[in-house]
């Protein structure tokens, strides 16, 4: 059985950055029927004074786990650079039975950092996955467009030396979340480039 996918339009703007010669980027697009661009650098200038940054601690979420594709052929990757090719593959995933449609109801920590990102489990004993930043490929929010305000955030991670990708899913509260999450990372890769400009 198959559901009404609203009909969905691209983001025109993305952020990109260098680092090591990998090139990243982090893109959020959110909104039922037009998905506007929200991806935003935050400001470093104070940051690079002082050794104490906002990066240096762990900007934690919490979210639900919604499931991850993993050990994608590594061409995979490839045809997923764009947002909408993206969405498309986790919609199809999902119509296809590889995702679920809802998310699971337990909650868990997503913390975002200058090291990349950790999911923790509810009470933070257990670290359910770790995606160092380098690894990190695209950080993609959007409406999952099926008219209950669900935000998701898709995070494309690869791994050059095992030659796959992989997809990882978590459902957000709200849509100030997915975009504070995307802008977290966003920085994140902006202080990972700066670092690396002045070494």
């Amino acid at each position: 059985m198959f559901r009404k996918v609203k009909k969905r339009h691209s983001s025109s703007s993305s952020q990109s950055s260098e680092i090591s010669t990998k090139s990243k980027s982090v893109d959020s697009s959110l909104g039922g029927l037009s998905r506007s661009s929200t991806v935003a650098s935050l400001d470093t200038d104070s940051t690079k004074s002082s050794g104490n940054s906002a990066l240096d601690a762990c900007a934690e979420f919490r979210v639900k786990y919604v499931g991850a594709m993993e050990k994608l052929p590594f061409e995979m990757c490839r045809t997923l650079l764009e947002p909408p090719d993206l969405i498309s593959y986790i919609d199809t995933a999902q119509q296809e039975g590889k995702l679920p449609f809802v998310a699971a109801d337990e909650e868990m920590f997503l913390g975002v950092s200058k090291y990349g990102v950790r999911v923790a489990s509810a009470d933070q004993c257990d670290v359910l996955q770790r995606h160092p930043l380098y690894l990190v490929v695209r950080m993609l929010c959007y409406d999952d467009g099926l008219g209950a305000g669900r935000n998701l955030l898709a995070l494309n991670t690869t791994d050059p030396s095992q030659q796959e990708c992989s997809i990882w899913v978590y459902q957000c509260s709200s849509a100030e979340q997915a975009q504070a999450i995307c802008k977290v990372l966003s920085a994140a890769f902006d202080s990972a480039l700066a670092s690396d400009t002045k070494s």
